[in-house]
């Protein structure tokens, strides 16, 4: 008995010690060489206590659709040319393309269609003499599809982009058809989290239209196959920015989808500006090969959504697969510049519906009264449990003490979000941790009626009462199992909370208590007991 007491009373202690020091940082912060071997992170705040952002975002599902058809059109376009199909026209609707063909060209298109476009239906077909206008469009089930994968694409692109921002705990989860609620707790700039969440980060490189450059200035028209965009400059001297107006062609020769890695440099052909660095994978490399060694001496634009940001001369054919993006940044600009890169584009703009900020002010306010609430109720807990358990009253309240520094240990080990709903876990995990002590005292009671010893009657109490204990438990877990994988936000707070609690719960009530009161008997040999 002793030696089992003795390795119980040391992994209690070790447990506690260990719990202790991973609370102390939110008590006070370590200095010296202590602050070395001691951990440093305190208990993560949610939104509702630290404050911090809430987005609403909503998926542009007509630009969705613009750029799927765009995307059929084109590739349409190009895979008839390069398999000798000829068209005498091509037309973009809503959500079909028109192609425009000879009568011995039909089959011939039907075929291609069929085998290299599976998701494109044939639709209706009209006659014009020698000519056939014939319609190809995305079924119905095509699109929805499509408008789901986007918002999935969305979800799992704008969590990439929070993660490498360095928001700790952020809720990001689908909110009806098409639209994302983010929660971001301690964003301290929130327009550049806005920034970073919206950008479509869609990267092109086009090639600049220098032979109708002067005729532009002059007009202010692009010609066809062209677009008019502007591109920004900054004066190294001065740091004044400037925008001039850019010719380019409207093809894309490269695009960002074959993009492997984006970083921040410094330096170089520079100076000490920040620029961001990019690498291709092995179809983009040879691409970007090609495409500099066809147009050595001419200039090509680096663009994401519409912005130019460079247009470097190209000197010479560039293997390997890498190239720079410059555009005078600040070291803030350049980083989300390489954040939206590495974790891809989004399938369309996203549109905010609603935007909160939400002040600490609000947070220090929830913090205070759910620690008030939390302490009035453990007071009168163990009031009431010294009152009406005596002694083993006392005992209970040890181990609901250990409860609250395991409970709070884990917190700051595993760094999990305190939210209010968390608090009102860790209140509903001290009640069941009282419930939990109440049912083996009253065991004991009994057996103490029946006129059995101290030692037999703590003994068949606890052995007892351990599967109503388990029992109860069990089911709570499997409640707030459930409430974690379907629940959002601060339920999964609070699930989280309770779960954690009513494991640590069957351990400190049970084991913990248990230990108490063999320690008792083992050193004292009480004849009655106080309870």
């Amino acid at each position: 008995m002793f030696k089992s007491l003795k390795l119980r009373f040391v992994l209690i202690s070790v447990f506690l010690v260990i719990s202790i020091v991973y609370c102390l940082p939110n008590l006070y912060e370590p200095g010296g060489d202590l602050k070395k071997y001691l951990p440093s992170d305190k208990i993560r705040l949610g939104l509702d206590l630290k404050g911090g952002m809430h987005l609403l975002l909503e998926l542009d599902m007509v630009k969705l659709m613009q750029n799927m058809v765009d995307r059929k059109f084109n590739s349409l376009k190009d895979t008839m040319i390069s398999d000798g199909v000829r068209f005498l026209g091509l037309e973009k609707k809503e959500f079909s393309v028109i192609v425009t063909i000879q009568a011995e060209q039909k089959e011939k298109l039907y075929n291609l269609v069929g085998s290299k476009f599976p998701d494109l239906k044939a639709g209706a077909s009209k006659t014009d003499g020698d000519k056939i206008h014939l319609e190809f469009l995305l079924p119905e089930k095509e699109l929805s599809a499509i408008k789901e994968n986007a918002v999935s694409q969305a979800l799992e692109t704008i969590r990439n982009r929070i993660d490498q921002f360095g928001v700790s705990e952020p809720v990001i989860v689908k909110q009806g058809e098409n639209q994302i609620l983010v929660q971001l707790p301690g964003v301290k700039d929130p327009q550049r989290a806005l920034d970073l969440i919206g950008k479509t980060a869609q990267l092109e490189f086009k090639l600049v239209d220098e032979d109708n450059m002067i005729k532009v200035q002059a007009s202010g028209i692009a010609p066809e196959g062209s677009e008019l965009l502007t591109i920004k400059t900054k004066n190294r001297e001065t740091g004044i920015g400037t925008t001039t107006p850019i010719l380019l062609k409207k093809q894309s020769i490269l695009t960002g989808d074959l993009l492997t890695d984006a970083k921040v440099r410094i330096g170089g052909d520079f100076g000490n500006e920040p620029y961001v660095a990019i690498e291709f994978n092995s179809e983009g490399a040879r691409l970007f090969d090609q495409v500099t060694a066809a147009n050595t001496g001419k200039r090509l634009a680096i663009i994401l959504d519409n912005t130019v940001y460079s247009a470097p001369n190209i000197k010479e054919r560039i293997s390997g697969g890498k190239a720079s993006i410059t555009g005078g940044f600040t070291m803030d600009e350049a980083k989300d510049l390489a954040i939206v890169l590495r974790a891809g584009a989004l399938p369309a703009p996203v549109k905010v519906i609603q935007n909160i900020t939400i002040g600490p002010s609000l947070g220090q306010d929830s913090i205070k009264k759910g620690l008030q609430a939390s302490a009035l109720g453990a007071i009168l807990v163990i009031l009431f449990m010294v009152y009406y358990y005596r002694l083993s009253g006392v005992v209970a309240d040890i181990a609901l003490f250990l409860n609250l520094i395991y409970l709070l240990g884990v917190f700051s080990l595993f760094k999990f979000t305190m939210t209010l709903p968390g608090i009102a876990g860790i209140i509903l995990t001290m009640g069941i941790g009282v419930d939990t002590n109440v049912i083996i005292f009253e065991r004991i009671r009994e057996e103490l009626r029946l006129g059995k010893t101290v030692r037999a009657a703590i003994d068949s109490g606890y052995s007892r009462a351990w599967l109503t204990i388990i029992d109860a438990h069990v089911t709570t877990l499997i409640t707030t199992v459930v409430l974690f994988i379907f629940g959002t936000g601060p339920i999964r707070g609070f699930a989280l909370t309770l779960s954690i609690g009513i494991a640590i719960n069957l351990f400190t009530a049970v084991f913990g208590s248990k230990m108490i009161f063999d320690w008792i008997i083992t050193k004292y040999k009480p004849r009655s007991l106080s309870i």
